[in-house]
């Protein structure tokens, strides 16, 4: 019996599904580059002498009478509950995709990024866990926080430190981080209501219905769609679960695969995301991502970067704060556990399911992405103030910590990332080579001869 050629961790994806997530990518990129630039106004205005001026601003609320509808919230709620129900919709159409016509798919590709995602999850919540309980246990409730990768963020400094890192791990960052967010979604769900009530959380089903029902039928009526979206989002926070979660309900919802035979003028025959010949061209799911993610990247994420980021460090006593056992559960959490549990993990399926990793890839590769994943803002910084409430000195600790320990991550990873530069730029160059003109870089057609 012939022995069975060695299963490859990070191979190469398919020529449609490359372009797709390049553009992916690139706009994550960006949006990281605001993100930044929102937490660095929000600490350097925190901490400057106008500071009661960002605290005014952040506490502001635009509809003081909205009681009954659950809607007297201040701007710096609105833009964690509003504007993030944005960036989790985009999330969960990113989700459908992967595992209708993407990776996720697949048991043998998708095992990789759903094994190195619980780890990456597992181990630093055990740090976490592990330094509070070893301080008394205070702060156990922010067990969660840093559980979750900010793939803007990462692809931000990864940009800056390794521009032709191989196809192959990009795709696994982000696929590892689109299974990331949907674990923190259900933790989000499951472990921060506070104030459950059923009756609101039954009534959204309607709205959701009914924007199925309309998105099914591949129309993209905006007159109907917002006002239901609003809706669903309105009833979702009124029943005490995370308004949040309304986006990725509605994600869920939307169509991947375009109908047999609707493919847009111009398009070639197994363009978008289905490669098994279901559909042509790019499907709505696909066509509202590339409409929405820009609005996420570019506004949702880096707004409410501004007002979560904002920690005032003056009159802080500096070594109370290190000392405090949810910050360095926190920095735990992202710095070590991040990195043993992505990396242990791939380690370890690739030990006993006897995989390799692709030819381009090493090691050290996936060490430095390992300490890239523990690069974690948004998410976390949701967490924190679920956990600990708004403005409380235990989540001024989170922000701080969410901070400090990403910080670290990035320079740690990037201290990695930098000495295989040179590698991946020759790689780069040989998977973009195109000799034909055809559009289609030859190392793509040469798979599929």
């Amino acid at each position: 019996m012939p022995n069975r050629a060695p299963e490859h961790l990070l191979s190469r994806r398919s020529w449609p599904e490359a372009r797709f997530l390049a553009d992916v990518l690139r706009t994550e990129t960006v949006g990281g580059g605001l993100l930044l630039l929102g937490a660095v106004i929000a600490l350097i205005w925190a901490n400057s002498p106008w500071r009661g001026a960002y605290a005014a601003l952040a506490d502001w609320v635009p509809w003081p009478g909205g009681t009954a509808l659950h809607l007297d919230l201040d701007l710096a709620t609105w833009a964690a509950d509003g504007l993030l129900a944005i960036f989790f919709f985009v999330v969960g159409l990113e989700l459908k995709r992967e595992f209708v016509a993407g990776d996720l798919r697949d048991p043998r590709r998708a095992a990789l990024p759903v094994v190195a995602a619980l780890g990456g999850m597992a181990m630093p919540a055990l740090c976490y866990v592990t330094v509070t309980l070893a301080a008394g246990g205070a702060g156990l409730r922010g067990w969660a926080i840093p559980t979750a990768t900010d793939i803007a963020f990462a692809l931000a400094v990864l940009a800056v430190v390794s521009s032709h890192l191989p196809q192959g791990l990009r795709a696994f960052l982000l696929t590892l981080a689109v299974v990331d967010d949907l674990f923190a979604i259900i933790i989000i769900a499951v472990f921060y209501t506070a104030d459950f009530h059923v009756l609101p959380l039954l009534g959204a089903l309607v709205p959701i219905a009914v924007f199925a029902l309309v998105v099914r039928r591949r129309r993209v009526w905006w007159w109907a769609l917002v006002p239901l979206a609003v809706l669903a989002w309105g009833l979702v926070h009124a029943s005490g679960v995370h308004a949040t979660v309304s986006g990725v309900l509605l994600g869920f919802t939307v169509p991947v695969l375009a109908k047999r035979g609707n493919r847009p003028e111009g398009a070639e025959r197994g363009d978008g995301p289905d490669e098994a010949g279901r559909g042509h061209g790019p499907g709505l799911a696909e066509r509202l991502e590339h409409r929405w993610r820009p609005v996420s990247a570019g506004l949702a994420v880096p707004v409410f970067a501004f007002f979560a980021a904002g920690v005032s460090l003056v009159d802080v006593d500096l070594a109370g704060v290190l000392t405090d056992p949810v910050v360095l559960g926190v920095v735990a959490g992202l710095v070590l556990g991040k990195s043993i549990g992505v990396f242990g993990s791939t380690f370890l399926l690739a030990r006993f399911t006897r995989a390799e990793l692709d030819e381009d890839i090493t090691w050290a590769d996936m060490f430095g992405l390992s300490l890239l994943a523990g690069i974690g803002f948004t998410v976390s910084l949701l967490i924190g103030e679920l956990a600990f409430g708004p403005g409380s000195p235990e989540n001024d600790g989170v922000k701080a910590a969410v901070l400090f320990g990403s910080l670290v991550s990035a320079a740690l990873a990037s201290g990695v990332l930098r000495r295989r530069n040179r590698a991946y730029r020759r790689i780069s160059e040989r998977e973009s080579r195109d000799s034909d003109g055809d559009g289609v870089p030859d190392v793509y057609e040469e798979e599929s001869a």
